[in-house]
């Protein structure tokens, strides 16, 4: 009896000790919630005026999000670790920064791919290099932007297919973006026999790349001779036309290189088939002509 009175008293004394240390605490933790509850109100309220905010400025709703969620987590932080401290718990403050440094370091190492592909996602997010419906190349894929992420991006490439590529790829390495400026150059090369008249067939061949409904006349059409060639002689035409899909830009190039040739069917201009001289009189051989000659008296 002695034994179970002694523990008895015990856990009274405990449970007055701790009712004790509760009613002194009391101030202290009301304080606390009430300071959890006001960075509540506070993370929300500035959340909700981020989300407007920056909506003005960036066009990627994940964007959006994640840095408004971010600003609303670390407001909560800041809360819950000014409540401990108000309740002295400071110990368990700095335990749990420890704790999430080893663990974000950790992750850090675990997820390195995705991390960089995220950080990847954020700066382009931010910067725009590219946006839904622009006809791109990159990372050895060509197809028109279907949609951004913060880790990846679709494309839809010429053969319908979807294509999703890490943004880590898109941002360091090359990126040709087809419908940003709003317009394309096409370059032609074409030949013709050396026998032509070469200011008349820039003239003509000029008009006749005008004559193309979808080409940019106010932009000029240039004809540049590059050089003479085995059988002809060769140049290269270049236009301008709007950048509106890959189809469009080789639709407008087929329907110039039909132009073109009727033009010189027209106007009598001629394009060489490629040409070959055959010698016969090589040392230790005979000439083809004597060979005919030849032939023709037996």
């Amino acid at each position: 009896m002695l034994e179970a009175k002694n523990a008895l008293d015990l856990i009274q004394s405990k449970l007055a000790a701790w009712m004790e240390s509760l009613v002194v605490m009391l101030p202290n933790l009301v304080l606390a919630v009430l300071i959890v509850v006001a960075f509540w109100l506070v993370a929300r309220l500035v959340r909700k005026g981020m989300d407007r905010l920056l909506g003005k400025f960036f066009q990627s709703i994940s964007l959006q999000r994640l840095i408004s969620t971010l600003l609303y987590g670390s407001i909560m932080l800041i809360g819950l670790f000014t409540a401990l401290s108000v309740l002295h718990l400071d110990k368990t403050v700095t335990s749990l920064l420890a704790g999430a440094g080893i663990i974000g370091l950790a992750l850090g190492f675990a997820f390195q791919d995705i991390a960089s592909n995220f950080i990847a996602g954020v700066l382009m997010a931010s910067q725009h290099p590219i946006r839904v419906g622009d006809l791109i190349e990159t990372a050895g894929e060509l197809g028109v932007v279907q949609r951004i992420d913060l880790r990846t991006t679709e494309l839809r490439n010429m053969q319908g297919v979807q294509v999703v590529v890490p943004n880590k790829d898109i941002f360091q390495n090359k990126l040709v973006n087809y419908t940003r400026n709003g317009i394309r150059r096409v370059d032609l090369e074409l030949g013709v026999s050396f026998a032509e008249d070469l200011e008349a067939v820039a003239r003509i061949t000029a008009a006749a790349v005008k004559m193309v409904p979808d080409v940019l006349v106010d932009h000029g059409v240039d004809v540049f001779y590059q050089g003479v060639q085995e059988s002809r002689v060769a140049f290269e035409v270049r236009f301008w036309i709007a950048s509106k899909s890959n189809r469009h830009f080789h639709t407008v190039r087929s329907a110039v290189i039909v132009a073109v040739k009727q033009a010189y069917r027209r106007e009598g201009i001629t394009i060489p088939f490629p040409i070959r001289t055959l010698d016969f009189g090589v040392k230790g051989g005979q000439r083809l002509d004597a060979m005919l000659s030849g032939g023709q008296k037996g």
